[in-house]
């Protein structure tokens, strides 16, 4: 079976060993009772005491620790741990979760405990942590072959069922599990892949049982937070790790819960295709049946018709039903289209590039002009190029039925200006200032689409 040709990576050891060996924690309880005593914390509260104190009380027990009070700063508690024959303070702090650092934890002896592994591991091979990221599993050439190798004769069998074995098979126990490894593999294998760029959108996350690096190959040592996750197509790798991955994430679908106010490259790469579905869906629809219709984008649809066809794509993805038998007015269509480009977290012209159009724009050559713009276009993301492109051509197809539509690029420019380009910051002195450029942007890229693009 596929589960079983399938030889998961050898991941390596040395980490987890050391985790196992680090020293487990021991409350030490104050034997009066402390008046005053925070409720959040327990019988290892000492209340005032010194440093000097805390050092007599954990004296010779590794892992021992105790809480105490501030002498120099009342209010303000200390974490005091005894760890490779010394005694170690911590500023410790309390918003619902306890902290001394970055994690949150839920009691004082899960905190201590993650504390202890992260130092004993840290004192134990910070030179082999210095190096995880050289010569990693990620880049090893054999293996990524090897993944390739096996996908390809997958994919010869079967589109169908080697979608459904390189996404997961969890069900399949010779194996732990199919990783996003093997998914990416498999996805530059199929025919209609469009090779984006995209980086991947990582996030802290906690990890229950042991877990290992995709990257590196090395064990995530902790209790929580032990690594990042990217939730577009959940690779797990180590913080430290997350830097040196290549920019290329291969959103799994599964992950990507709506269509609308998703970044349009993570949307292309999730659906395999060039462009947003949802942007060539209304335009096919517009030009079917809207070219001609006056006001064409400048004439707004009802407001909750258009939350139904955004709904429906968030729902039914490129299975949503927009035709004339669901929705006669084509305004609906050409209002969901403008609101899917206004809902992208990044927008269309990015904000990265947002400021090099606005320069360009003031340049009152209009062969100069012209010529910056297309540089500045050169920037844009593949997916976001691609994109504008394709509504620009459509664009151009609106302005020559004019005389019916009374739709000219300078009237489009007006509506989609601000729509496809928002200022990095968010300024209302600035998005009025711009809006003027915002137009003669858009206005010059459909009137030159076919020299521009």
């Amino acid at each position: 079976s596929d589960a079983e040709e399938y030889q998961p990576p050898i991941w390596k050891s040395y980490l987890y060993q050391l985790q196992q060996e680090a020293p487990r924690p021991k409350r030490i309880i104050c034997p009066r009772e402390v008046e005053n005593r925070p409720k959040y914390y327990g019988r290892e509260f000492h209340g005032i005491i010194s440093r000097e104190q805390a050092d007599e009380i954990l004296a010779g027990v590794e892992g021992a620790y105790i809480l105490r009070e501030s002498q120099r700063q009342p209010g303000c508690y200390t974490l005091a741990l005894r760890f490779g024959n010394q005694t170690l303070n911590y500023r410790l702090f309390y918003d619902g979760k306890h902290f001394v650092g970055e994690k949150r934890f839920e009691s004082i002896h899960d905190l201590v405990t993650d504390g202890l592994i992260t130092l004993y591991i840290e004192t134990k091979a910070s030179e082999y942590i210095s190096k995880m990221t050289t010569n990693p599993i990620y880049e090893h050439i054999g293996y990524a072959t090897l993944l390739r190798d096996k996908v390809s004769r997958r994919l010869s069998r079967t589109k169908n069922e080697s979608r459904k074995a390189s996404v997961t098979s969890e069900e399949n126990t010779p194996v732990e599990k199919i990783t996003s490894l093997v998914r990416r593999a498999a996805l530059t294998q199929n025919d209609n892949h469009f090779n984006y760029e995209k980086a991947h959108n990582f996030k802290v996350h906690t990890f229950r049982g042991p877990h290992w690096c995709e990257y590196c190959a090395n064990f995530m040592w902790g209790l929580i937070a032990q690594g990042v996750r990217c939730s577009d197509c959940g690779l797990n790798v180590h913080k430290q790790c997350s830097k040196y991955v290549p920019n290329d994430c291969q959103p799994d679908l599964k992950r990507i819960k709506r269509v609308y106010c998703c970044d349009l490259t993570t949307l292309v790469k999730a659906h395999n295709t060039q462009r947003p579905m949802v942007v060539d869906s209304c335009i096919r629809e517009i030009e079917a049946r809207g070219l001609k219709s006056e006001g064409l984008y400048r004439v707004s649809g009802f407001t909750e018709h258009i939350e139904d066809v955004k709904m429906a794509f968030d729902r039914d993805g490129e299975k949503a039903d927009i035709s004339a038998s669901i929705y006669p007015d084509i305004n609906i269509i050409a209002g969901a289209l403008k609101l899917y480009f206004r809902d992208l977290p990044i927008p269309v012209i990015t904000y990265d590039t947002y400021s090099k159009f606005i320069e360009a724009a003031k340049i009152s050559n209009p062969d100069e002009r012209l010529e910056a713009i297309h540089e500045v276009l050169m920037l844009l993301p593949a997916a976001h190029y691609e994109t504008l492109r394709y509504l620009m051509i459509h664009l151009k197809k609106v302005t020559l039925h004019e005389k019916e539509n009374f739709m000219n690029a300078e009237n489009l420019g007006i509506v989609f200006g601000p729509t496809l380009m928002r200022p990095p910051e968010d300024s209302t002195l600035a998005t009025l200032n711009d809006m003027r450029y915002q137009k003669l942007i858009v206005q010059i890229l459909i009137e030159n689409e076919d020299v521009l693009f």
